[in-house]
């Protein structure tokens, strides 16, 4: 995708919520380095991570140069942070799957359905996570590569699996995983929140049109 390319809509902000009911953030102080990182995000998704500045983040939150810099120390280190955050979670998303048990076709099932809802929940952070892999410096680039491909295996390894024990048939366990992962990576380019379809709803769909296309 271009860096003219972006998601369909905006990513959704839920203030927190304290135990008693009461909006949290009347109550503490604001995470500044959160605040500076969602703007940073956001710009990065829809403009592309090289035609920012950090004078446009700044601007988004009225903060200065000098200021903003006593919170995070550059660009860069913005976009490791948010791509490693990204790959950090969907690995456990995965594992928390796989760790669940039965057999391959449920195991299956549930890292597509975790892999989609993430896609549809989380649209900014995998647009920029899929899409800025380039504009990493080394040795973080080498790090979150690392991080990809052990999420890829642990697709192609269960689709092996399914495939030994004559449960799927494909002639290639790495395309077939490729083709699931792009299932997922394709939802946060065009799903839209206030649609009609929840994200555990069109996880579900989605995992049953990767067991139909191995079966």
């Amino acid at each position: 995708m271009s860096t003219r390319e972006r998601p369909a809509a905006g990513r959704s902000h839920v203030p927190s919520v304290a135990a008693n009911g009461a909006d949290a953030s009347h109550r503490t102080p604001p995470d500044r380095h959160g605040e500076i990182l969602d703007a940073a995000l956001e710009l990065f998704a829809t403009i592309g991570y090289r035609a920012t500045t950090m004078a446009q983040i700044g601007d988004r939150l009225g903060i200065r140069g000098p200021s903003l810099y006593k919170h995070v120390a550059s660009k860069q280190e913005m976009l490791v942070e948010i791509m490693a955050g990204m790959m950090t979670e969907l690995l456990r998303r995965q594992r928390a799957a796989l760790d669940a048990g039965g057999d391959v076709r449920e195991r299956l099932e549930r890292i597509v359905a975790v892999h989609v809802q993430y896609h549809a929940e989380h649209r900014y952070e995998a647009f920029v996570g899929h899409r800025e892999i380039d504009s990493l410096e080394e040795p973080e680039r080498s790090r979150i590569l690392e991080l990809r491909r052990e999420y890829e295996s642990n697709f192609r390894e269960l689709v092996q699996e399914g495939r030994e024990r004559d449960v799927f048939h494909t002639s290639s366990d790495r395309w077939s995983s490729y083709a699931i992962l792009d299932m997922g990576i394709g939802v946060s380019a065009w799903y839209n929140p206030a649609g009609s379809v929840a994200p555990d709803e069109l996880a579900a769909t989605y995992a049953d049109f990767a067991l139909r296309m191995l079966t």
